[in-house]
This record gives C-alpha cells, sequence and structure tokens, in this order.
C-alpha cells in the first residue's frame, strides 16, 4: 500500500468504527481485525501503519466525528506528512476543499471532561489516560516464578509480586511461556488489587463479575489452589473461557456459575451467608482503560453511566447477601469517575448500616473518599477505583 492509501484505509475503518461506538457496537480492535481478514493482500507493515493511523484519530478527536475522513483532516491539520497525502492520488484521500468538516480535537467529549475534572483529574491526569499503554504480564506461580521463569525477552520487574512489564506490542501470546500457562496477560494495577485482598488459604471467594477470569486465576495462583473459589458471571461467552484457561493455568476454580441478570441469587443461594470474601470486579465505563481503547470516549453518555451506575449497585448489593458476617467485599471499576466509585460506596454504605470501608495495604495510588485510585499518569497501570468493605 502507498502512503496516501493507508491514510484512505485508516478513513474507511473510523467510518465504521464511529457509527459503532455511538450506537455500542462492535470496539474498534475487533473493527480492526475484520477489516484485515478480507483484506489479506495487506502486509503487516501496512496493517501496523493503517492502525496507528486510526488511533492516532481517536486519541486526537475528544467529540465524536462526523465521519472518518473529517477525523483524519484533523490528524492532517496537525502533521504536515499526513496533510501532503490529501492528493487525490489512485487509492488515496481526495483533496481536501475550502469549507470542508474538519473533526474537532479535544480529551473527551465536554460533558465527560467536566466530569472527569470533578472527579479530581487535572489535564495532565486525563492527557495520560489516552497515551498507549506497556504490555504487562502476571508469572503464574502455579508453575513459575518472576525471579527463575525463562523468556525470550527480559522485564521490567514491577510492584506486583509476579509482574513483569514489556514494551507496548511485544507479541508474548506467541511464546511458549504463555502457550504452557507459565505466563498471563494482566495489567499491573489488577495485579496489585489482586495481591492486597484480604483472603487466605482456605477462604470461601466469590468471584461475582468474574468475566473470562484474569482476577479468578490470579486469585487461584496467589493464594496455591488452597481456597475454594466461585467464578460467577452473566456473561456466557466470557465465562465460556475460564475452564479452557483455567486448565492451561493449572488453576482450580470449584465452581463457574453462569448468572440470570437480575435473578442472580436464585443460582447464588448456595453461598448466601457464607463467603469469607467477593470480588466485586463491577461493569462500568472503562474510562480507566482509554490507553487500550480511546474510542471508549464516544461510547459513553450520560444515559450510559446512569445506567451502569445502577448495575453498580445492584451487584454491590448482591456481593453482600453472600458475605459472612465479619466478612469482606472488594468493589473495583476499571474507572477514574467518581460516579463508578467513592460514589457507589456512599450509596451502599447509606442503604447497608453496620457496613464499614477500610484501607488496603496497595504500594502504589492515593486515597479516593472511601477508596483508593490508581492511575496511569501517577501510578504507570489503567485507571482504577478500589473499594473494602466489612460485614456487620
Amino acid at each position: 500500500m502507498i502512503p496516501a492509501a493507508r491514510v484512505q484505509a485508516a478513513i474507511e475503518l473510523l467510518d465504521t468504527i464511529i457509527p459503532a461506538a455511538r450506537t455500542k457496537g462492535a470496539p474498534a480492535d475487533r473493527i480492526i481485525a475484520e477489516y484485515f481478514r478480507a483484506r489479506r493482500y495487506a502486509g503487516s507493515k501496512d496493517r501496523r501503519a493503517v492502525r496507528d493511523l486510526v488511533y492516532q484519530a481517536i486519541r486526537l478527536c475528544g467529540p465524536v466525528p462526523e465521519n472518518g475522513r473529517a477525523a483524519m483532516l484533523a490528524v492532517a491539520a496537525q502533521d504536515p506528512e499526513i496533510a501532503a497525502l490529501f492528493d487525490g492520488s489512485p487509492h488515496g484521500p481526495a483533496p481536501k476543499v475550502d469549507g470542508e468538516v474538519v473533526a474537532k480535537t479535544g480529551l473527551a467529549p465536554k460533558w465527560l471532561a467536566a466530569a472527569l475534572r470533578a472527579s479530581g483529574l487535572g489535564g495532565p491526569e486525563i492527557v495520560a489516560l489516552l497515551d498507549r499503554a506497556p504490555l504487562d504480564i502476571r508469572v503464574n506461580a502455579l508453575k513459575a516464578d518472576r525471579a527463575t521463569v525463562e523468556l525470550p525477552e527480559a522485564g521490567e520487574p514491577l510492584a506486583a509480586s509476579q509482574a513483569l512489564r514489556f514494551p507496548s506490542g511485544t507479541q508474548v501470546e506467541q511464546w511458549d511461556a504463555y502457550a504452557q500457562g507459565l505466563i498471563e496477560v494482566q495489567d499491573h494495577g489488577s495485579q496489585l488489587i489482586i495481591d492486597a485482598l484480604p483472603v487466605a488459604a482456605g477462604d470461601i471467594i466469590v468471584d461475582l463479575c468474574a468475566g473470562g477470569g484474569g482476577k479468578t486465576l490470579a486469585l487461584a495462583a496467589r493464594l496455591g489452589n488452597a481456597a475454594s473459589i466461585v467464578a460467577a458471571d452473566t456473561d456466557k461467552r466470557r465465562l465460556g473461557n475460564l475452564a479452557p484457561r483455567a486448565e492451561r493455568a493449572g488453576a482450580q476454580i470449584d465452581n463457574i456459575v453462569l448468572l440470570d441478570p437480575t435473578r442472580e441469587m436464585r443460582t447464588l443461594g448456595n453461598w448466601a451467608g457464607k463467603a469469607d470474601h467477593v470480588l466485586v470486579d463491577a461493569p462500568c465505563s472503562g474510562s480507566g482503560t482509554w490507553r487500550r481503547s480511546p474510542e471508549g470516549r464516544w461510547r459513553l453518555d450520560p444515559a450510559e453511566l446512569k445506567r451502569l451506575n445502577a448495575l453498580q449497585d445492584h451487584v454491590l448489593d448482591i456481593g453482600s447477601y453472600l458475605v459472612r458476617g465479619g466478612g469482606t467485599m472488594v468493589f473495583v471499576t476499571c474507572s477514574v469517575l467518581d460516579a463508578e466509585g467513592p460514589d457507589r460506596i456512599t450509596a451502599f454504605l447509606a442503604r447497608h448500616p453496620g457496613w464499614q470501608a477500610e484501607a488496603l495495604p496497595l504500594p502504589l495510588g492515593r486515597e479516593r473518599v472511601s477508596g483508593w485510585r490508581l492511575d496511569p499518569l501517577h501510578d504507570g497501570t489503567d485507571g482504577f477505583f478500589i473499594a473494602c468493605l466489612r460485614s456487620p
């Protein structure tokens, strides 16, 4: 592909990504993968260059652009080399005309930028949410140890006990160590949270929003398979990935439970009032993960945030039914918005008298109302809110 054709390909991709973001459709990475699956003639350098152009445009445009061309014209306005490719060459974009719409740039849509600032984030902290993320792995303590594991490249040891960091784009999933279950891809922040959970061997632990099981597997590894772990979720597709991942990792998960939304306790009744610990890794906006999926700013609106807040309250209430007297529940969102963190804990404590918030021993982060926050600028992790709650 000539450089101008790469720009045109980025425009075509953005023309699919933008409406998908507006309608909560497929994420950008899936759309890009499907685009190139149908265009196998594109080489790896072309694919990488087009992908970089797409994400450059997404990161640059805070408000949702009108279309892909407007988004790429915003990139061209800041990059003379890209501007020169709007020359009408074969397979490239048509020349820019006077008065043509150019997408607005910025950190996020206006309402969302205001919500971020109201959540205590300054400009540099918001900008850091859109940086490219490094690649973090967790060495699986059930099979290996960070100090002795043999990998094709040497990673940077991090604060979490088994965490190593590599440059963005490192193909760790192609390594033998990954195929053998010696390592898992997992953000450093997620690993820090698992290291800090108040759990012990012999505990009954419910991972209430387990998804694909990243934190579930980390729990099993931390406790050496010496706890009874229940992994539950309403997403059949994501939960279906857990069993093969656990087999590869050598992790023992006692129960994998598919939940019926709004009727969760019908399935979880056996554990009501019996869990020593419940992990609530709640569905959220993912504002803390924009380094990996920056189009998430375009997918979020006030109505969606309100829906997520109601869901977060719901799963917290379910978790409270499962915890035994004196047990603990940790609430986690990969979000830096107070509406998905401190506000939810304040509301929970008002609904459940006698419960108390407690500190967690995290080596990074800062206190945020009744919990703790991690963010990319200060901690080099994804953005997270974490709160530990103890049952009366």
